[in-house]
């Protein structure tokens, strides 16, 4: 079975009524940090029960309903801001799990707002205590290369912050940048001084693949990579999922619109807790047409904006310059039915 796209229901808005889509999983956010700078603005949404999304390619406008939403999954750099917000979540009723990234790219300022490593290692390992290690999944991503940064220091790099993490986690995820795709990112990263990058070819690739099996060795993740085609089977690595059907599936099998959706059979009450796993009942192509063909994602629906991350990281698509964040983010309102009202 194929998926048609999300059910669609009437909801009131400011503005009068509106149709708006109802997805099962929300993505919070590919485009932006939502937990670091826009939780409260997120939970406020949750609580008027829809979002008001812009289409960064069309500047149309999408209503997005929490009425059939089962599964949030959170993307962040940084927790900590979002901490007060988790028994709330809890208290809804809500699943979600977090995707973390944790780079070391100190150094280089390719991260130049972010908290220092060690505040984000201690996040990340706070946060796993919360909710269980199996929610909270490292991501090194993306892998990056100079002249300076070469496979070797970045696999040292890998190794300090996993030394720390990977008790904390079940998985890691890498990602290879690939940067002559992105020109707005070209011209970031030689704006803030990172001219010397370096794109990844097979052989560096493989050298990091073999590096990290090797790191592996003493850390038992499951190691896997994010929109990748290169196959590195041979190193233990996997191709992703970030959002994840399967994790889905192990997380919360208790949840029987979840497992319904996911083409899941969820065994009767009466089996549970000695029985706490939910079968594959019926196959359902659920992959995200809307990501690239080498991404493993099942659908999804984001609600993040482009140009409201003030990590201004110099790597990333979703900003287009720096001076266009800080003005979004000098006006961004809580209580806005958008992140930034356009």
């Amino acid at each position: 079975m194929t998926f048609s796209g999300w059910d669609r229901v009437e909801i009131q808005t400011v503005d009068g009524l509106k149709t708006a889509v109802a997805p099962v999983i929300i993505s919070a956010s590919r485009a932006t940090d939502l937990p670091a700078f826009h939780g409260d603005w997120f939970m406020n949404r949750l609580a008027a029960g829809y979002v008001k999304w812009i289409n960064p390619f069309n500047q149309q406008a999408q209503y997005i309903s929490f009425k059939q939403t089962r599964v949030i999954v959170f993307w962040t750099k940084n927790a900590r801001p979002f901490f007060k917000h988790l028994p709330q979540l809890d208290k809804m009723g809500l699943n979600y799990y977090f995707t973390f990234t944790v780079n070391d790219y100190e150094a280089e300022g390719l991260e130049p707002n972010l908290p220092g490593l060690a505040e984000r290692i201690e996040t990340f390992q706070q946060l796993a205590e919360k909710i269980g290690k199996r929610r909270v999944i490292w991501r090194f991503d993306p892998l990056i290369l100079s002249h300076q940064l070469t496979v070797d220091r970045l696999l040292t790099k890998i190794q300090n912050v996993g030394q720390h993490l990977h008790q904390y986690t079940e998985k890691l995820i890498i990602s290879f940048a690939d940067i002559s795709h992105y020109r707005r990112v070209k011209n970031n990263l030689i704006a803030g001084g990172f001219a010397d990058y370096r794109e990844f070819d097979q052989a560096s690739m493989l050298a990091v693949a073999a590096g990290l099996k090797q790191l592996n060795q003493t850390w038992q993740l499951a190691i896997a990579t994010c929109g990748e085609k290169i196959d590195l089977a041979a190193y233990g690595i996997a191709p992703n999922k970030c959002i994840d059907d399967q994790l889905m599936s192990e997380l919360f099998p208790e949840d029987r619109v979840l497992m319904e959706f996911l083409g899941y059979q969820v065994p009767p009450p009466a089996l549970f807790p000695s029985f706490r796993k939910a079968i594959q009942s019926r196959r359902r192509n659920l992959k995200d047409r809307g990501q690239r063909n080498a991404c493993g994602c099942i659908v999804s629906k984001d609600l993040g904006q482009y140009n409201t991350c003030m990590h201004l990281c110099l790597y990333c698509y979703a900003n287009h310059s720096a001076p266009l964040v800080r003005r979004n983010f000098r006006r961004r309102d809580v209580q806005a039915e958008t992140i930034v009202e356009l």
